[in-house]
């Protein structure tokens, strides 16, 4: 699992918003498929998937967290309070896998500073409520 997968996880994308609702809901209108009314339906299935309030979750995990972590600026902040490897290697890892460019790669702060916005980015491209002032 990649470390940005990883991230995704630990903040909960992909989680249904009614755990109740069944998966098979979509093949019982598999009958109906020849219709285009059905295609149709396929789309509402989208907002089966949770948005997640990322900074909701990250201001509780900051409230329950011992140290005081700046998560809204710092790439090694964000990534301590979900209790992963903040380490320069884990960071360039994430930077390589989330294509950062490499003049920003040579320099430890511009990569940070690059990451981090990059990750809040891709979060909010996943679905999550990131504020346009932390983008």
């Amino acid at each position: 699992m990649s470390l940005f997968s990883t991230i995704l996880s630990k903040l909960g994308f992909g989680q249904k918003t009614d755990p109740a609702a069944p998966k098979s809901a979509p093949p019982a209108a598999a009958p109906e498929a020849p219709r285009e009314a059905p295609a149709v339906a396929t789309p509402a299935a989208v907002p089966a998937m949770a948005q997640v309030d990322v900074v909701a979750k990250l201001e509780a995990l900051a409230a329950a967290n011992s140290q005081k972590l700046n998560w809204k600026v710092s790439i090694v902040d964000l990534l301590k309070l979900l209790a992963l490897d903040s380490s320069l290697d884990a960071r360039k890892g994430l930077a390589v896998e989330l294509g950062c460019p490499k003049d920003k790669m040579g320099d430890s702060a511009q990569m940070n500073m690059w990451l981090h916005k990059t990750v809040l980015q891709k979060l909010a491209d996943n679905g999550g409520n990131i504020p346009k002032e932390l983008l």
